[in-house]
Order: structure tokens, then C-alpha cells, then sequence
């Protein structure tokens, strides 16, 4: 287990002669720290960790790692010239350590840890869509066989991603992690802490494009995880994705392709999606075929299950292993079904949106009977990808939808190519606010309506689902 003589020697490369407390976990909310655990005080631009350190003790913390003194007068540890200074080792906790850096020092002991932990596994994940749904369900074919640690939430940044790595203990065999990406570096920086062994790309798309810059640059930070995977390991890429498949020349791993296209390692087809009954499909591998059904929903949930299936047999598991793990994992993207009052089917994928993310809820709707209603507001953070894919999303709802509803002035975009798509000036209504969205849908729902409700998560339009269930 984890213990406060080991963040100490990751801080000072010497091992103090104390007791080894154990640390039960880190955390940088005082408000999620539990019995024994270690907070870590980050400053930010409008919280500051360091004016919460007494809350954590009071909750239980043993350890707090600062950067700057604070009022309070509990006993601090000095690492800040890479050694024990003023260490006492009669010193009971609750204490301080200070560092030069919060941030950099919960890195530094993350990867001390990763280290210790020699015989474990660590599967990398990357992409613009599906990190999590893919997360989720790697983790749950893998736990048919390991003792498998999978990323808390979404915490997959340089502070997230450390904070998983604590979650480790010497019982876990596999760990995987989901990596994000904002800037180039940043998964090359999350790689040297976690050292992953597989790696497996998922998709480059425009999330986020606004930071980067451009899906080449995107695509060219997601690849730090393949460029960093050790000889002797493998990259899962995606073999119809055309900015992942020439990422093959990136890595010195074994390349194992998945996808829809016979020329994969591992390939699907005969697809069906079966709306919230999950999808049909066959699975190709070598001179083995198998066909499953699956509670994933929406048609695109068939690349997850490959990408699942892949990690599996990489890390040799039988295929009724595999299988099994695959009917027990119902995680989506983040979509939740919920009835209204009048008997509506509401789609809640309200967490966030971008272009590809929107097309395939708007496929999932597609394949559910009913009058189908899309509810689509602004999706952020595209840069110059801003107009082009909007205008893809109101061309897919034109298709799908038979009455489409907006939101912001990004929605204008989607609107105005639903119209182009087909879609007549009656079935469209664009608004600013949340407000009229929840009066009309109260005002027309009827139960053979089926809604998706999707934008991102700065336009909370969480807030039209909360008020539609409160009315039930």
C-alpha cells in the first residue's frame, strides 16, 4: 500500500526512518477526502487549495502537500531542495510537506509509485470520442480475469490521471487509464508517469480544436501514446480512422488494427442497431467468427466492443472471457433514457457534444420508433472546424429528426442546414434560452415522442431533462 514514507522518498530520493502511515487516497477537493487520505492544496484561479488544508485534517487527511505556508500551525516537512531538512522522525500527523510545486510533486510521487508496482499492466487510452465508454468497457472484460483499477470519472489530465495512479494498490494486475490531450506534450508527460504497456487510439475528431489548433495537431498529440509504448508493447489503433491507421509509423510496439474494414486484425460487420435494445453484430478474427449481441447502444458502440475485445486477446484472454465481459458492460456515452409525465422517451446526452459525439446520438435516435424530436444546442471548442461541423449535425438531423429545436447562436448553423437538408421552416424552432425549450416540450409531448436532448456541457442543458423529470 501506499504510505507516507513512500511520497516522501519520491520527494527526496531518501527513505525516513518513520512509521509507514498508510494512505488510503489522494485527493485535491477537501471535500472528498477520507480517513487517512493525502490532500493535495492546489492553487487555482478562483479556489485555493491551501485555505481548505484544516477541512481535510478535520475529514481525516494525514498529509497535506503545500507550496506556500499557511495560517494554521501544523507540524511541515521542508522537501523543497529534494531532501528531509527539518525531519523529525518522532513527527505525528497530521502534517504538511512542502513543496516547490503541488501539482509537479503529486506527478513526481505518482510515477515513483507507478514504478513500484513492476508487475502491473497499464492500458492507455486516447482519442476524441469514447475514451470513457471504452474505458469502461476494457475494464470490464479485463476484470473477468485480473484484479483490474479503472480511471475515477473523467480524470484523465496531469492532475487527474496522478490521482488515479494512487488509486493503485499491489493487488491490482491491470490498471486502465484514460489520457487526455489540450496541448501538445501533454500525453508524452501523462505517459512517463503511467507507463503504459498498451495503448489504444480511438479516434481523432474536432474536440477541442479551438486549443489545439487543428485535427492534424490533435492528432499528432493523441500519438504521443503510441510513440511512447515500449518495444515489447502493443498499439490498438483504429483502422478506419484516417489520421490514426498511419500512426502505425509512430511506435516501435507491435500495431494491432481494429475496425469495420476485412483488412483489420480484428473486424465487425453485419451491424445492427436495435435502439435501446443494444446492437447486433459479427465479430472476425483470424478464421473465427462469432456473433454477439450486446447491450452497448447505437450502431458506433460496435467499435468500442472491438476495441474492447482487442485489448482482451492482447492480454490473453479467451474469447468466452471476452464475450462475457462485453453482455455485462452497459456503460454509454453518457446517455441515460428517462420517461416524462406523458409518456415521452427522453435521450439525455446532455454531458457534452461535439461533432462526431452528435452524429452518433443522432444515429442511436434513428433507430428508435416514434416521433423523433432533437433537441441540439452549441458545440464549443471547435476553432475553425466551428461552421463545418455544425452544419454536419443539422444535415444528420434533417435525415433523422422531424422536428429539430435549437439552442444558442452556434444552433443557428445546425438549423440553417437542417433546412438545406429538407427539413421545413414549421419543424424548426431556434431559440437563446432554455426557458421557451422546457415550455414547449411541457406544452407538446406526447408518448410517442422520443427526444434527444445534446450540446455542451457550458449550455447546461441538463437543466430541460431535470425540469421534464420533475414534472413526472
Amino acid at each position: 500500500m501506499l504510505t507516507l514514507a513512500h511520497v516522501l522518498t519520491a520527494l527526496t530520493s531518501s527513505r525516513p526512518e518513520m512509521t509507514n502511515l498508510i494512505i488510503t487516497e489522494a485527493a485535491i477537493d477537501s471535500r472528498q477526502v477520507i480517513p487517512g487520505g493525502l490532500f493535495i492544496a492546489i492553487p487555482g484561479e478562483r479556489v485555493d487549495g491551501h485555505e481548505y488544508v484544516t477541512q481535510a485534517f478535520q475529514r481525516g487527511a494525514i498529509a497535506a502537500l503545500i507550496q506556500r505556508d499557511i495560517d494554521e500551525p501544523y507540524p511541515v516537512i521542508d522537501v523543497r531542495k529534494g531532501r528531509l531538512g527539518n525531519f523529525n522522525p518522532r513527527i505525528q500527523p497530521p502534517l504538511c510537506i512542502r513543496v516547490e510545486n503541488t501539482i509537479t510533486a503529486l506527478q513526481q510521487v505518482a510515477a515513483f509509485w507507478r514504478r513500484e508496482m513492476k508487475d502491473l499492466r497499464v492500458i492507455g487510452i486516447t482519442g476524441s470520442v469514447g475514451k470513457s465508454t471504452t474505458k469502461e468497457a476494457i475494464a470490464q472484460v479485463l476484470s473477468q480475469r485480473y484484479n483490474t483499477l479503472k480511471s475515477a470519472a473523467n480524470l484523465n489530465n496531469e492532475i487527474g490521471l496522478p490521482l488515479n495512479v494512487l488509486r493503485i494498490t499491489p493487488g491490482h494486475q491491470v490498471a486502465v487509464l484514460e489520457m487526455g490531450f489540450y496541448v501538445p506534450g501533454e500525453i508524452a508527460q501523462l505517459c512517463e508517469i503511467a507507463l503504459p504497456q498498451v495503448g489504444v487510439i480511438n479516434n481523432i475528431g474536432t474536440v477541442h480544436a479551438e486549443r489545439a489548433g487543428s485535427i492534424e495537431m490533435i492528432a499528432q498529440g493523441k500519438g504521443e501514446l503510441v510513440e511512447a509504448l515500449p518495444a515489447d508493447g502493443v498499439a490498438i489503433l483504429n483502422y478506419d480512422d484516417p489520421y490514426v491507421r498511419p500512426m502505425k509509423e509512430r511506435t516501435k510496439a507491435k500495431v494491432f488494427f481494429y475496425g469495420l474494414d476485412p483488412a483489420a486484425d480484428l473486424w465487425a460487420d453485419q451491424v445492427v442497431g436495435m435502439g435501446l435494445n443494444g446492437i447486433r453484430f459479427r465479430m472476425h478474427y483470424r478464421n473465427e467468427k462469432m456473433h454477439i449481441h450486446i447491450p452497448m447502444i447505437g450502431r458506433h458502440s460496435v467499435e468500442t466492443a472491438l476495441r474492447a475485445a482487442a485489448v482482451g486477446l492482447v492480454e490473453g484472454l479467451t474469447w468466452e472471457e471476452i464475450i462475457r465481459g462485453l453482455k455485462e458492460s452497459t456503460n454509454q456515452l453518457r446517455l441515460v433514457a428517462v420517461r416524462t409525465e406523458s409518456g415521452a422517451l427522453i435521450l439525455d446526452d446532455t454531458y457534452n457534444a461535439s461533432p462526431e459525439s452528435t452524429l452518433a446520438a443522432l444515429n442511436l435516435l434513428a433507430e428508435i420508433d416514434g416521433h423523433r424530436i432533437a433537441v441540439l444546442g452549441d458545440m464549443l471548442e471547435l476553432g475553425k472546424y466551428e461552421e463545418e461541423g455544425h452544419q454536419r449535425v443539422g444535415h444528420r438531423a434533417a435525415e433523422v429528426a422531424k422536428t429539430l429545436i435549437t439552442l444558442g447562436p452556434r444552433g443557428h448553423l445546425i438549423a440553417d442546414a437542417a433546412r438545406k437538408g429538407g427539413l421545413e421552416a414549421q419543424q424548426i424552432q431556434e431559440y437563446e434560452e432554455i426557458t421557451p425549450i422546457i415550455d414547449w416540450l411541457k406544452k407538446n409531448l406526447s408518448a410517442n415522442d422520443v427526444v434527444l436532448i445534446k450540446g455542451s456541457n457550458g449550455l447546461r442543458m441538463d437543466r430541460i431533462v431535470n425540469a421534464l423529470e420533475a414534472a413526472q
